[in-house]
């Protein structure tokens, strides 16, 4: 006979493999960390011996489950922020949060809590993409669980990265260290198209392929990020993130909740791995992902949990049945997404969206054992039916809970035996996680009342800050350097001619920032007008770091249309001191070298302060920052003004000084 490790016997084996085999009583021989054979008891018990045996007890075996997309550190931030808007909730709480408490020991006691957790739930892989991926990986590895762990990228500053310079540099790191290791695989994390240049998305797909990782992103989540890129690139997302390499590499799209068929098909051509997260979509209301089309036009969707400040849970028993009820409803066919297909995007097919199932997502020859046993005997999951074939996959996805899960496996050792975690303590675990609570508790309620929540507050606030360098200098004539701006070595994209009203709100305490109201007047080539905006922007502190030539990094800001008058804002801000600027600003848009920069030329009418010249241009990198801060320089050269009247100060500094 030959040798096993263990063996389990008695037991209902689901083998999730091509044929979908089941083995009744069935049983499973183990060797070191892979599956040494399945089959039918007596054959497995005939062939093979071992000294250790586990009577299942006429349980369930099955592959362990696969959370095909998470953010698993900010369970810490579960039940943080609920029933808000998606822009209150990210703007208002979670950034904020985020900047202040992630660190490399808030991740990886995120991630234990968030690995008790999946174990407890069946799930022995997630894939997981968020900051400091690498002390994540690294209390994933101490857990003992399965994880593709992939280090973010994106053009604004991070928890762990103040540039894209810096999160790219860390991601190849982080690839460097963990390729090879038995439980992690390294992948690189573009967050998405929103949050990511042309070049981020560029070179990221060159590091995926040049290592040969995965990569994850964010692909058409919501429909506003759908509808700006086709506006901004005249394309849907799928087509534009080709465009960048994307589907070149081992591509994991997470949500694909507002994709079309062409896009579909793509992704499958791709042999693209597509995570559907159905509980998040709709607590977040991102809307219903077409997914029983995708798994007819054979797309690997696998199911994900997302992360649990927008599920609130990581339960895949819950997002399996989830799953397969939504796309019921959705369709009106009560056939579609059937208990074994939803069972399978957890595991089989789970495994081929992550680029794993060489691995795991099955139970077969060779593979590694990664398992959990489930009990189906509760009085919630009886009686037992056995004339249909597919009942006993009907028990798991719609009658089974996660409590039912009672042993846990991952390559070849136990993570849970009878319900009893093996390598974490729990208690320890929930008593640190609430005294992080307690912290954020006090963080928010001293900032319950700032600015920035008083503005998102009252809606339609960006989701994003924005960065900006500039430079400003003294000008006596306005026509002189308005002519310079038809020669040869620009290109004039737009032109606008305002007439600008700010009134700058600013608060007993300085930490809060400005807050600038203005009303624009358009104005027509005679004069008149022809258009009134109105808009709120909150400017924060200057950033330290600087950038040559004299240029200036600006502040962050957020923005917010203006629906109410003046007083309304005076009312519900209460500002401490108010100060007005009136000018006028032609403003132009022009490509100088290849990058686009924007060129105001202003008068200042209240308080008198004469002309200016103001040069400025969105940047996202510091690479970028100081590139473009030679350029500005060139260019008030150019528009024959002098650097020697450069001014370093806002115009309401200025004010304020005088």
């Amino acid at each position: 006979m030959k040798k096993a490790d263990l063996i389990l016997f008695n037991a209902t084996v689901l083998t999730m493999d091509q044929d979908y085999r089941v083995f009744d009583p069935g049983a499973l021989a183990i060797k070191g960390d892979s599956i040494l054979a399945v089959g039918d008891e007596e054959s497995i018990l005939g062939s093979f011996q071992a000294d250790q045996k586990l009577d299942c007890l006429g349980r369930v075996i099955l592959p362990g489950l696969i959370n095909a997309h998470t953010h698993v550190p900010m369970v810490l931030l579960r039940g943080l922020a609920d029933d808000l808007r998606l822009d209150v909730w990210l703007m208002g709480y979670m950034m904020p949060v985020e900047r202040e408490f992630v660190s490399p020991e808030f991740v990886r006691l995120g991630t234990k809590i968030a690995c008790a957790e999946m174990i407890r739930s069946g799930v022995t892989c997630f894939a997981d993409m968020y900051y400091f991926e690498d002390d994540i990986a690294e209390a994933t590895r101490e857990a003992g669980m399965r994880a593709l762990c992939g280090q973010s990228v994106m053009k604004f500053s991070s928890p762990d990265a103040q540039s894209y310079e810096d999160s790219l540099q860390r991601a190849r790191d982080f690839i460097k260290k963990w390729k090879g290791d038995p439980l992690i695989i390294p992948t690189v994390a573009p967050h998405a198209v929103y949050t990511c240049t042309e070049e981020i998305l560029n070179s990221c797909s060159q590091l995926a392929i040049e290592f040969d990782v995965p990569l994850q992103i964010h692909i058409s989540e919501t429909a506003h990020e759908v509808e700006n890129l086709r506006a901004q690139q005249g394309m849907p997302v799928v087509p534009y993130v080709k465009k960048h390499g994307i589907l070149d590499t081992k591509l994991i799209a997470a949500h694909c909740v507002h994709i079309d068929e062409g896009e579909i098909r793509q992704l499958q051509r791709a042999n693209a791995g597509i995570a559907h997260n159905p509980s998040s979509n709709m607590k977040l209301a991102s809307g219903f992902a077409p997914v029983t089309r995708m798994l007819e036009l054979n797309a690997h969707v696998a199911l994900g949990t997302d992360g649990t400040a927008s599920n609130n849970d990581l339960d895949m028993i819950e997002e399996m049945r989830l799953a397969s009820f939504m796309a019921k409803n959705i369709s009106g066919d009560p056939t579609a997404l059937p208990a074994r297909q939803a069972l399978a995007m957890a595991t089989c097919i789970g495994a081929k969206a992550l680029h794993i199932a060489d691995l795991t997502g099955s139970l077969e020859k060779g593979k590694k054992a990664d398992l959990i046993l489930m009990d189906i005997s509760p009085v919630h999951n009886s009686p037992h039916f056995r004339r249909d074939p597919n009942a006993i996959y009907a028990q798991i996805v719609y009658a089974s809970k996660s409590t039912d899960i009672s042993h846990v496996m991952v390559n070849g050792k136990w993570l849970m035996l009878d319900k009893v975690l093996t390598t974490l303590n729990e208690a320890e675990l929930i008593q640190e996680g609430n005294a992080v609570a307690k912290k954020i508790d006090r963080f928010l309620t001293d900032r319950e009342e700032s600015v920035l929540s008083k503005l998102i507050a009252i809606g339609g606030a960006m989701e994003e800050e924005s960065f900006e360098i500039q430079a400003k200098v003294r000008i006596a004539n306005p026509a002189k350097v308005i002519q310079s701006l038809s020669g040869n070595e620009i290109k004039i994209v737009r032109t606008r001619h305002y007439h600008e009203y700010d009134t700058y709100f600013s608060f007993t305490d300085p930490e809060q920032g400005r807050l600038r109201y203005r009303e624009d007047e358009f104005l027509g080539k005679s004069g008149e007008i022809t258009n009134v905006r109105s808009r709120l922007t909150l400017i924060g502190h200057s950033l330290e770091e600087t950038v040559p030539e004299e240029v200036m990094l600006s502040r962050s800001r957020y923005f917010a249309p203006a629906s109410h008058s003046l007083r309304f804002y005076r009312e519900y801000f209460q500002p401490s001191k108010e100060v007005e600027i009136e000018k006028t600003r032609k403003r132009y848009l022009i490509n100088y070298r290849g990058f686009d920069f924007y060129v105001n030329v202003d008068t200042i009418i209240k308080p008198a302060m004469g002309h200016f010249l103001e040069v400025k241009s969105r940047t996202w990198s510091r690479q970028d920052a100081e590139l473009k801060s030679k350029l500005i320089s060139e260019l008030i050269s150019y528009l024959g003004a002098s650097a020697s009247d450069a001014v370093t100060k806002d115009y309401i500094t200025m004010v304020e000084d005088k």
